[in-house]
């Protein structure tokens, strides 16, 4: 049964930033309904993305709706190097990519995502990153009917959504007594925890990204955080995340001096620290800094009733001391049938790329902590 078909389930591809700013009140109901979204897919994250990184005339959002009711979403946008692709929305700063879907018309959307897509990608490839093993687009991709490829990309650290407490459980008990000295340390310092309100977003941010920038100087800060369209992006979207309940700042102060300030952002599932910044005294204190965070976002994430707190991209060592599930984030690639060799000319693409990034790291261990800084700096450490 074609789209057509189905009693009045219709697809438009959005290209104009004015249609895409106007269906956000809808945008954000269907991100509540989709069980899989993560806070990278919310209006507020990829609106304000756009207006920071998007190009006029690349958006390309299809969407889907029943009646007039939006049950289905995919934003991407078009690029022409190497190749024409269809990339996510959201770029190298947003850690997952995934289609939304309304739970209670899955079939239905999916159909439709299925043939807008296969409109939308004439002439070419789709290139997904960043998809989540349980993602929607995970359902899209195995219904595609075109030419298909599934890769690996980044891999992520889980643990549970629960206080520190619990955490400590899961650690072997040498470990765990570690981490209580670590957290008397902290508790000897006594820093004051404040929750950032939606009006004072644009100072909270401005002090996580002086601190954040102080914390790696000489040690090789991602370029990007300190570019003006990247502030620009995080008070934009953090400022209306935070009023939804999508993201939650958190400001530490010590004898009234803030000292270090903490972002993360919050799905119906998943509590993900993103970003945050430490002044240097701390470390020279001998606090450990990612304990401190992490007690406060376990807690956010146990509170909120959110089964899984993610450490993001990367399984830097200090990550695995808390005995976390390693969670392979997939590439997928589709194709109109037509466009197989296009298809299959990324993935050689790709492997090349891949083998090429190997053999630096091989070669300059340096290089590899360079490019994990770039593209998959995580919570407590990006």
């Amino acid at each position: 049964m074609g789209v057509a078909q189905r009693e009045g389930l219709a697809v438009t591809l959005c290209r104009d930033l004015g249609e895409f700013a106007g269906v956000a009140d809808e945008w954000d109901a269907l991100h509540r309904r989709c069980r899989t979204a993560t806070p990278f897919q919310s209006h507020a994250w990829l609106h304000s993305w756009w207006l920071s990184y998007g190009r006029s005339g690349r958006m390309r959002v299809v969407l889907a709706r029943r009646g007039g009711r939006l049950i289905g979403a995919a934003a991407l946008m078009l690029v022409h190097r190497p190749m024409p692709l269809l990339v996510p929305m959201g770029g190298a700063i947003s850690d997952f990519f995934d289609v939304l879907v309304d739970e209670e018309e899955s079939e239905d959307a999916l159909v439709a995502l299925e043939r807008g897509l296969d409109r939308a990608a004439r002439h070419a490839v789709i290139d997904l990153r960043e998809v989540r093993p349980d993602a929607s687009a995970q359902l899209l991709y195995e219904r595609w009917t075109g030419a298909r490829t599934r890769l690996d990309d980044s891999t992520c650290m889980e643990l549970p959504a629960e206080p520190i407490t619990a955490l400590l459980g899961r650690l072997p008990s040498s470990r765990a007594q570690r981490v209580r000295a670590k957290l008397r340390k902290i508790d000897a310092l006594a820093p004051e925890c404040r929750a950032v309100s939606a009006p004072d977003v644009p100072g909270a941010v401005g002090r996580i990204l002086r601190l954040h920038e102080l914390q790696w100087a000489g040690r090789g800060v991602n370029p990007e955080h300190l570019r003006p369209r990247f502030s620009a992006h995080l008070v934009r979207a953090t400022r209306r995340m935070v009023r939804d309940g999508d993201a939650a700042l958190t400001e530490f102060l010590v004898d009234g001096e803030v000292v270090a300030v903490n972002m993360s952002l919050q799905s119906g599932r998943l509590t993900g620290g993103y970003l945050y910044g430490a002044h240097p005294s701390l470390r020279e204190r001998k606090v450990d800094v990612a304990t401190m965070l992490l007690r406060e976002v376990s807690r956010q994430a146990a509170d909120t009733g959110r089964g899984v707190l993610s450490l993001l991209r990367g399984s830097e060592q200090y990550k695995n001391h808390w005995e976390p599930v390693p969670v392979v984030n997939q590439r997928l690639l589709l194709a109109r049938s037509a466009l197989d060799p296009l298809l299959r000319l990324r993935v050689t693409q790709l492997g090349a790329r891949e083998l090429a990034a190997r053999t630096v790291r091989t070669r300059f261990p340096a290089a590899r902590d360079w490019r994990h800084r770039l593209t998959a700096l995580p919570v407590i450490g990006r």
